[in-house]
Order: structure tokens, then C-alpha cells, then sequence
């Protein structure tokens, strides 16, 4: 079973028992706590689909928050004007918070 669910304005494919890595949840949350998505769009329940319209109604994944706050990789931003001397070079590591899928409710 698995279901497609919107987070934070991004789509993920929750499964039970699989990790996700979802845009930083604020500091409201803390470890161990449980979280519920209730914006699930799509849900796969043993080869019958459920499409919903823009949501299915009463489907939920219910998730374990291991990891409130993960910092993800280092991305650099490198501007270059040729032959003016413009250069500028920035990195930046996003916020991140690891979530255990515990089910999903179809």
C-alpha cells in the first residue's frame, strides 16, 4: 500500500515503514512526535486506486518524527560575468526534517 501525499507543497510517495526526508517542519515539533498528512492525492490499496479530487476524503499518513532538524548537502551558487570581473560565489544547505512513515490510511 502506499499513497501520494502533498507536504509542504511538494508530492512524496509515503510508504509504511519507509523514511522521508520533508522540508523543515518549524520548531513545533520534536522527536517522537507523531505527525498526520491529510493532503493525500493519490492511494494504492492492494492494486485498487483512489484518485482524489483534488484529495481523497478520509485518507491520512500518519508519520514518527525522528529527526527534527537535518541540514542537507551543500549546494554552490557560482555567478560569473566574463571579462567585467564579476564573480560572486554563495552556498547554501537547506533545513530538512526526517519523518518514519508508520501507515497510511486509505
Amino acid at each position: 500500500m502506499y499513497a501520494i501525499v502533498e507536504i509542504q507543497g511538494q508530492q512524496f510517495k509515503a510508504e509504511a515503514e519507509k523514511y522521508l526526508y520533508v522540508h523543515y517542519l518549524g520548531e513545533a515539533v520534536k522527536e517522537g512526535d507523531k505527525v498526520e498528512f491529510d493532503r493525500v492525492l493519490l492511494a494504492d490499496a492492494d492494486g485498487t486506486v483512489k484518485v482524489g479530487a483534488p484529495t481523497v476524503e478520509g485518507a491520512k499518513v500518519v508519520c514518527e518524527v525522528l529527526t527534527p532538524l537535518v541540514k542537507g548537502e551543500k549546494v554552490i551558487v557560482f555567478k560569473k560575468k566574463r571579462r567585467k570581473g564579476y564573480r560572486r560565489k554563495n552556498g547554501h544547505r537547506q533545513y530538512f526534517t526526517k519523518v518514519l512513515i508508520k501507515e497510511v490510511v486509505a
